[in-house]
């Protein structure tokens, strides 16, 4: 099924992958309260509403502090003709949603994303119920609106049992308490903070010269300079075991001298250096740190 959804005034929309309800949704309702918000099919298919106009902005989940990063996102950021204007981070709460009038007794199936089922293993273990992976979290809440057996729950967002009419059986059942997804703020033009902002994060991709210790030459300049590297993360491209591409987030604004000469010492071990955005740190960075 396409999660497309038209709306009146792309201006004032902004885009993200998943059904209505999904987490993405709400962390756009979180960030932009007035705007409305695009339900996508896929990444690339959120990526292509903001260039074909449709919407101003995008919401993509990076990485989740208990799943890790998400499936395939490094490998489509480069690619996606977009720039990172901002982040903010998100605290998941699951809840275990029903048709309305079931009961715990008659659950037999839990419907989820491989991530939540994952998080909520106490209470699926509690209720002996047999998990069923399913792409998005709000889809699986939408299926369970559209099956109608109470024998099968999901487990959503509270905002997706708004959506779709059900039960909150039960809220905040995750394991951890400290469950928190991490989102990009996308859009077609690049917009630096002024280079005196007080916290500015800097994103960017390279691939290192196939040299002996390219890596830690390349990175030695971000040491010598003072510039603080928050994530370095690696992953193969172009179906080579050899070929390796790095995302990696330093604390700078890349038009500051520590982060120029940094930048230029990197350059000198590697290609293909892209800078994929620089934006205000998210006051969360502290709180969760």
């Amino acid at each position: 099924m396409n999660a497309e959804h038209t709306t009146k005034n792309p201006d004032n929309t902004i885009a993200f992958q998943g059904e209505p309800g999904a987490n993405s949704d709400l962390a756009c309702r979180a960030v932009f309260p007035k705007m409305e918000t695009l339900a996508c099919t896929t990444f690339e298919d959120a990526f292509a509403a903001v260039h074909d106009g449709r919407a101003r902005l995008a919401m993509i989940p990076i990485d989740n502090s208990v799943a890790g990063r998400v499936a395939d996102i490094h490998h489509l950021l480069p690619n996606s003709g977009l720039h990172i204007i901002g982040e903010h981070f998100q605290r998941i709460d699951h809840h275990l949603l029903t048709l309305p009038g079931a009961k715990l007794d008659d659950l037999t199936h839990v419907h989820s994303h491989v991530h939540a089922l994952n998080q909520c293993r106490t209470v699926i273990r509690e209720l002996g119920l047999e998990p069923v992976v399913h792409a998005d979290t709000a889809g699986a809440a939408h299926m369970i609106k559209e099956r109608g057996d109470r024998t099968q729950a999901a487990i959503a967002s509270a905002l997706a049992a708004e959506i779709y009419g059900l039960q909150d059986l039960r809220a905040n059942i995750e394991d951890a308490e400290h469950n928190t997804t991490r989102f990009l703020i996308m859009a077609l033009d690049e917009r630096r903070p002024p280079l005196d902002a007080p916290k500015v994060v800097t994103s960017f991709v390279f691939r290192v010269r196939n040299i002996p210790a390219a890596l830690y030459k390349a990175l030695g300049g971000f040491a010598t300079n003072g510039v603080n590297m928050t994530k370095l993360e690696s992953y193969l491209v172009g179906g080579s075991f050899q070929a390796a591409q790095f995302y990696a987030e330093v604390e700078g604004h890349p038009d500051s001298r520590p982060m120029q000469l940094a930048l230029d010492e990197l350059a000198h071990f590697t290609h293909e250096v892209k800078i994929m955005g620089a934006y205000p740190a998210s006051p969360a960075r502290d709180e969760i740190g």
